[in-house]
This record gives structure tokens, C-alpha cells and sequence, in this order.
């Protein structure tokens, strides 16, 4: 039976057909429903009736919707029915053009492979985890005779014990500066320890034993890493008892100095005991996650728990949860937060999940260990479970306090500067040098959810014909490479990647520059605004805003949405004065051999040892260079040709 275009039918819901009308004013394909269902039939005739993942996509390519299946052919006919599917899924269905099909052993890899790809395309139909960061983890690293212990993030490559997660950075550096005082174990790095002939300030304030300079033998520190370990994987009472033996059996031998040292480590120990601000005795390794729902926005929240100790929470907020099913939301979310991160043997949930056996299957043939989903009913992993449920809710109101707040700022900026709708992507430029030296500029971008860290960009001046410090020069370059870009990837600006207002920071000179780049490339419909400082030069915060219709006006000092562009004014700031200054670390660090072909790091050890300088090697003759130690005479004439090029 024929499928009705979305035109021809007499149930098609409003908002379906607000969505084509703005697809066709934007140029791009508008949804199709009839189309779309006829593109998963052709799929459908090849498609197995296996495991798999399959992916949905529209007419540019772009991945609108990854799914998993336990019989490939059976899942995807039902997307063919459209009238079983709800509204979400029917504009899905309208927009697909094409599928991209990948067979897996069982429906466990299947899960797995799912939220791997859901992660990398990070499609508009799926739930995705929006705060993705790496989570930082403690080190404790095996490869030294004195191990070091040190905050990490990103891949586990290095040879010793990692313990976490932890929520953040704040949770880790608290643990560490306890372990600190606790076991005096260094953090400092192989090479600093080498080059060390006396004791640094750490083993002054007790916070170190001072390995690099043989205040304590390899045994002796062997002894305080095992302690470590012992109090990391939740024996906290067992180190404890020790610890206070040996402070007994100090000050029976009189040795007051080392019961000192003991007492104040028991302290410390006894500080960590006292500042879990949760109670997790008994419940081991465990993570906790609760979920809160306020009208199709949904808060997640997590306690991360490790030897029955608290290392941390962190609140997140899951996307494209409208319309989308409690428990299917959290399956997602789950998928997703452990592709990066270890899950432990027990996961506590405030709700039963459908898929929970089988995602509980997949997880663990990654990790090599069972993962068990369970949701307590009495005891104290159930008092765990309120508590994460309790903030949930809280984290979640106050979500919706600061959207509330953003969106009614929104608002006021679309009237400020005569915006038809309020804007969902700000760009904030910004140039920063010192005297025309390793000059950069820098783009920020905030939109309703706040700022956008992950498409923050940074321009290098590579202009040669630009002037050490012409600003407008920089701004010039800047702005023409940012949009000749967008106009190239993204020209019926369908990606969302165009903004809607575009702040520069700088005067009405900075504005017009801004312009006649936007001219030149034929773009008239992006708002410029300069923000230039006012005549007290910002102390009064009375900021200039210069328009593109040459008017220029001032806010009250107390104007909310001025607070707000002064924040993405210093945003752009922060980011660009914090580039520059990483620009500027790693010139005065460079070497002129850097740019050698076939210099690595030991040769250029090698040359600099023998030569004393990189302008020696620069001014050296061809045959000095063939006498320095492991520089071949091909290298050699390799190097003498690149300083003295014909």
C-alpha cells in the first residue's frame, strides 16, 4: 500500500509541517515521508535477519539516527509503519535518504558497537550524553623503584594502578593532597627527581618522603605504596589500626619525632573518614545513578563510589529526550558514559531496565568482570539511592532556573539588536599579541545552553602581508578564513554551524572591517556588533556598542543582558590571552633544528652537545657536521643544505 506524501495527509501534525516549511526556506531537501519509507524498503530486501547496528541518513550524508537489533530485517520493517511510529520517529523516517548496515556476532557487541558510533556522529534523533568529558583518574604508576602517584585522564597506556573515576578535577586533587599527608608518596615527575640534590618544599611541609635524595629506603617506601593501594581499594580501617600501632609503639620507645609524623598522618586519614559526605560503608565499589524528569527534560544524577569511599557526583543532562521513554533515555545514557570510562561490578539504578541483562552482558565482556544492574530496596544502598534521587531532582531545577534566565536573556538580546528570533549560536571574536609577536585570534561560541567549549576555534596570523600589530589586519584574515569556510562545508548553513550574531570585540573600526569581509563574500543576512570599551575605558562598565547601521549606544550599569555580553566579551578574552600564552611558551622552547626533516630528538641532543648551540649547527661547515657523533654524512649535507640553501 502506498504511503501518503506528508503534503497529502489530512493527520500530518502541525509541528511536521512547520519543520518542511523550514527546510524549504533554508534550501535543503524537505522532509519527505513516502520517500523516506521507500529508501528503508530498498534496504530492507538485502537485510539479514541477525544482529547488527544500522544507521539512518539523510540527503547530504549526515547520520540522523544509529539503532541496534537482535534481528536486523524484523527491526527495521517496523520503521515502514508509519502509523505505529510516534511523531519523533516520523520526521526521522521523513528526512532518511539512505542506511548503512553493520552485522555483529550477538546483540551484546551490537550494544556496544551502537554507542561507540552514537558517540562519534552524535545524531539528531538519538539520546546523547552531552557532558562526555574524559573523567580524571589516580595513578599510581609501577614503573620506578619509587612509584609516583599523579592525577591522569585519557588512555590507560602507562604500567601501574588507576583508581576512579572520580566527578572532577576538584575530587581528585582533594584525594590527592590527602594521600599526600597520608603516605608521603612523590608526585613530581622522573626527571625532576634526577636533577633534585636536595629535598623540594613538599618534603619540608610533610607532604613527601623525599625518594630522590635517600631520606627512605626502597623497602621503607615500598611499605607506604602498599599502604596506599590498601586505603585506595577501601581498607581504610586496616591502615588506620596500623598506623596507630606504630604511633603507640613510637612513643613507647620515646621516638616523639616519628609519633608526631604518625599522629599527623592519622589525621589526615581521619579527616578523609570524616569529609565523605556520603555514607557508603559496605557498599564497596558501586556506581549510583538516579533520574529526574520535568516535562521531557531529564537530569541524571551519578555517585561515583569506590572501597565504600564518595570520589565524587556529577549532574548530567541528556539531549533529544523529548518523547523518548524513561527507561530507554537511561539505557542510552548508560551505553554511552561506560564506552569511555570502567564500569565497576555493581551499578545501583533507581528503575528496572528492559535491556538492563543484556547491557549488563556487554559491559562486562569489555571490562572482563561481571557488571550487575540492580535497584535496592532497603538498607543502605537504598539511602544511597534517595540521596542520588534527591539530587537529581535538585540538580534539575536548577537547571531550568539558569535556562529560564538564559532564555529570557535571549530574548532581550534579539531586541537589543533587532534579531527576528533569538539567537541560537553567538560567535565572539577576539585578537591577541604582544607587539605583532606569535599573534593569534580567537573565536568563542555560546548559544541557550551556555558557552560551547568544544567549538571554540583559534586562527594563527599566517598572512604575511599583515603588519605586526595591525588589528584590523588580524581581524581581517580572521573573519574572511571563518566564513569562506563555513561557506564551503556548510553553504544551505543546514548543519547549524552559522551564527546568528556575531560579536567582535573592538570599535566602530574593528565593525567595519567585520563588514566589508562579509561584504566581499556576499553574506548580508549575519548581525555584526562591535563592543568597544566607553570613554573611562570599561571602569565604569558603560561598554560602547557600535551597530552596523552606524547607531551607537550604551546600557545601564545594572542591565542584566549587559552583564551577560560583558561575560562573553571576557570569554574571548580568557580564551584568546590563554592561546597567545601557549603560543608564546612553546616559541621560546623551539629550536631552529625543529624544523630539520629528519632531526629527531636524539640528534638533535646529539648536535647541540657537540656544538653548544643551534646557531653553531646553523653556521657550522659541512665537514664539522660530519664529526659530530651519529650524524651521517647524508644527514650531514642534509642539515648544511637546509641552513644554506642555493
Amino acid at each position: 500500500m502506498a504511503q501518503p506524501t506528508p503534503t497529502a495527509s489530512p493527520a500530518m501534525p502541525d509541528r511536521f509541517a512547520e519543520e518542511q516549511a523550514t527546510y524549504a526556506v533554508r534550501g535543503a531537501d524537505a522532509p519527505d515521508l513516502a520517500g523516506g519509507v521507500a529508501a528503508i524498503r530498498n534496504v530492507l530486501a538485502t537485510l539479514p535477519a541477525r544482529p547488527g547496528v544500522y544507521r539512518m541518513q539523510d540527503a547530504r550524508g549526515d547520520v540522523l539516527y544509529v539503532g541496534k537489533a537482535r534481528a536486523l530485517k524484523s527491526r527495521v520493517t517496523n520503521y515502514t509503519q508509519v502509523d505505529r511510529l510516534p511523531k519523533r520517529l516520523q520526521r526521522m523516517v521523513a528526512l532518511t535518504r539512505s542506511m548503512t548496515i553493520v552485522t555483529t556476532n550477538n546483540e551484546a557487541e551490537a550494544l556496544l558497537l551502537e554507542a561507540q558510533l552514537i558517540k562519534r556522529y552524535r545524531p539528531a534523533y538519538n539520546v546523547l550524553l552531552r557532558d562526555d568529558k574524559s573523567f580524571p583518574f589516580i595513578l599510581l604508576r609501577a614503573d620506578h623503584d619509587f612509584p609516583r602517584i599523579q592525577k591522569h585522564r585519557g588512555a590507560r597506556r602507562a604500567k601501574g594502578n588507576y583508581y576512579g573515576p572520580f566527578a572532577g578535577a576538584g575530587a581528585v586533587n582533594t584525594t590527592l593532597n590527602a594521600l599526600q599527608k597520608l603516605f608521603l608518596l612523590r608526585s613530581c615527575t622522573d626527571g625532576f627527581m634526577k636533577r633534585r640534590d636536595r629535598p623540594c618544599l613538599l618534603y619540608q611541609i610533610k607532604r613527601c618522603s623525599a625518594p630522590c635524595v635517600g631520606r627512605i629506603s626502597t623497602d621503607d617506601y615500598a611499605e607506604l605504596v602498599a599502604d596506599a593501594k590498601a586505603f585506595l581499594g577501601g581498607k581504610s580501617t586496616q591502615v588506620q589500626a596500623k598506623l596507630g600501632a606504630q604511633m603507640e609503639a613510637a612513643a613507647a620507645a620515646m621516638d616523639f619525632e616519628l609519633a608526631a609524623i604518625l599522629r599527623d598522618r592519622l589525621r589526615a586519614l581521619t579527616f578523609i573518614q570524616g569529609s565523605q559526605a556520603i555514607n557508603a560503608d559496605g557498599v564497596g565499589d558501586a556506581d549510583v545513578f538516579a533520574m529526574a524528569n520535568r516535562n521531557g527534560v531529564i537530569g541524571v544524577q551519578a555517585f561515583f563510589i569506590r572501597g565504600g569511599q564518595n570520589w565524587g557526583h556529577r549532574s548530567f543532562f541528556p539531549a533529544h529526550t523529548n518523547d523518548v521513554p524513561e527507561e530507554e533515555v537511561l539505557t542510552a545514557f548508560l551505553g554511552q558514559f561506560y564506552e569511555e570510562v570502567p564500569p565497576p561490578r555493581t551499578v545501583l539504578l533507581d528503575r528496572e531496565l528492559p535491556d538492563g541483562a543484556l547491557l549488563g552482558e556487554a559491559l562486562g565482556a569489555r571490562a572482563g568482570h561481571r557488571v550487575a544492574f540492580s535497584v535496592p530496596q532497603r538498607g543502605v544502598r537504598r539511602k544511597l539511592l534517595d540521596q542520588a534521587k534527591r539530587n537529581a531532582e535538585e540538580a534539575l531545577d536548577r537547571r531550568l532556573a539558569e535556562s529560564t534566565t538564559q532564555a529570557r536573556l535571549l530574548r532581550e538580546l534579539a531586541e537589543l539588536f533587532d534579531l527576528p528570533e533569538p539567537p541560537d549560536r553567538i560567535e565572539i571574536y577576539d585578537n591577541s599579541h604582544i607587539q605583532g609577536t606569535n599573534a593569534l585570534g580567537a573565536m568563542v561560541v555560546a548559544g541557550p545552553e551556555g558557552f560551547r567549549k568544544g567549538q571554540y576555534r583559534k586562527f594563527n596570523i599566517k598572512n604575511s602581508a599583515t603588519e605586526p600589530g595591525d588589528d584590523f589586519a588580524m581581524m581581517r584574515e580572521v573573519l574572511t578564513r571563518r566564513f569562506t569556510r563555513a561557506q564551503a562545508d556548510d553553504p544551505d548553513r543546514a548543519a547549524g554551524d552559522w551564527p546568528d550574531l556575531v560579536l567582535i570585540d573592538g570599535g566602530r573600526g574593528h565593525l567595519n572591517v567585520a563588514r566589508a569581509v562579509l561584504d566581499a563574500l556576499e553574506i548580508e543576512d549575519v548581525c555584526l556588533v562591535g563592543i568597544a570599551k566607553g570613554p573611562h575605558h570599561g571602569r565604569d562598565g558603560r561598554e560602547v556598542f557600535h551597530l552596523m547601521d552606524g547607531r551607537e549606544f550604551q546600557l545601564p550599569v545594572n542591565a542584566p543582558v549587559l552583564f551577560y555580553l560583558q561575560r562573553l566579551r571576557d570569554e574571548a578574552h580568557r580564551f584568546a590571552i590563554g592561546a597567545h600564552r601557549a603560543k608564546r611558551a612553546r616559541a621560546i622552547g623551539a629550536s631552529p633544528l625543529d624544523d630539520v626533516p629528519g632531526i629527531g630528538p636524539a640528534r638533535k641532543k646529539a648536535l647541540l652537545m657537540h656544538f653548544g648551540t643551534a646557531r653553531a649547527v646553523r653556521g657550522a661547515s659541512l665537514e664539522d657536521l660530519q664529526k659530530a657523533p651519529g650524524i651521517s654524512a647524508a644527514v650531514a649535507q642534509q642539515l648544511h643544505d637546509f641552513f644554506n640553501p642555493r
